[in-house]
């Protein structure tokens, strides 16, 4: 059975379409066929992220006006085998996106049996955002260790929980996972950042992975591939263990603690 999950925040710049590029990526190489949707029309950034911003012909819009059907407008991802982008439209307006047509491109896709459709969502609760939640299974909340960030993500689950379409249709909730991006335990030592046991006590909601801060992840990204294809990045490996909990491994959290240098083991700080 396909499961829809949405990449979400109420604030944008949190790592959204990185974790979307990153975790559609690491679901293709465990063996699932896997679309991942930008719903970020004129702002669209997933192409560039994978890769494949010159391939682009048709966009998500030209499918719901009819000028391209789903086939032609998907593309093949040229890292890893089962995984196709769908890329959001550079120039058309936000309105242009419809719960009808959206709902068509959706159930073409289930019609072509993926496993995962993962919703690169746009920040806040704008039409692209709430349409991308809207027809979720599931909902990565995407949140950084600040106050601001933390407070964006608490308003998003209330409107995940009132506004999607398992709510509308009274039938089991949207599942909620909390993915926590850009985590120093240095910097939360020092008092700099919220720590992760603040943003759980927040948000209630189940953690599916900590994702480190990490320099490489600006790099892949300006270089056009998902940060999880750089195999000796922390945040790589903190991304294949996201995927891992979603297939339902238990796999224990990284990157969370502290590394002490020599006088801090010796003196016992």
């Amino acid at each position: 059975m396909t499961r829809i999950i949405v990449v979400t925040s109420g604030k944008g710049g949190v790592g959204k379409t990185t974790s979307s590029a990153s975790i559609s990526t690491g679901l293709a190489k465990s063996g699932k066929k896997t679309v991942v949707i930008d719903f970020d029309v004129g702002l669209r950034n997933l192409d560039l992220i994978m890769g494949c911003e010159r391939r682009v012909v048709y966009d998500f819009i030209n499918i719901i006006q009819g000028e391209s059907t789903v086939n032609q407008t998907l593309i093949k991802d040229k890292h890893t085998t089962n995984l196709f982008i769908l890329p959001a439209s550079q120039t058309k307006d936000k309105e242009s996106l419809t719960y009808e047509g959206v709902e068509l491109v959706f159930k073409k896709l289930l019609e072509m049996k993926f496993d995962f459709i993962i919703c690169d969502s746009p920040a806040g609760i704008e039409r692209g955002a709430l349409l991308a939640l809207y027809f979720a299974d599931e909902a990565i909340i995407t949140t950084n260790p600040e106050i601001s960030s933390v407070r964006d993500s608490d308003r998003i689950l209330g409107i995940i929980s009132s506004k999607s379409k398992r709510a509308k249709d009274q039938r089991t909730p949207v599942k909620e996972h909390l993915l926590l991006t850009r985590y120093s335990p240095e910097k939360v030592s020092s008092g700099d950042m919220l720590s992760m046991k603040d943003i759980l006590e927040i948000l209630r909601i189940p953690l599916i992975g900590v994702i480190p801060e990490d320099s490489s992840i600006l790099k892949s990204s300006n270089q056009g591939f998902p940060i999880i294809l750089n195999k000796t990045s922390n945040a790589a490996k903190a991304y294949s263990d996201v995927v891992k909990r979603l297939l339902g491994q238990k796999t224990p959290l990284r990157f969370i603690t502290e590394k002490k240098n020599f006088f801090q083991r010796l003196f016992g700080r």
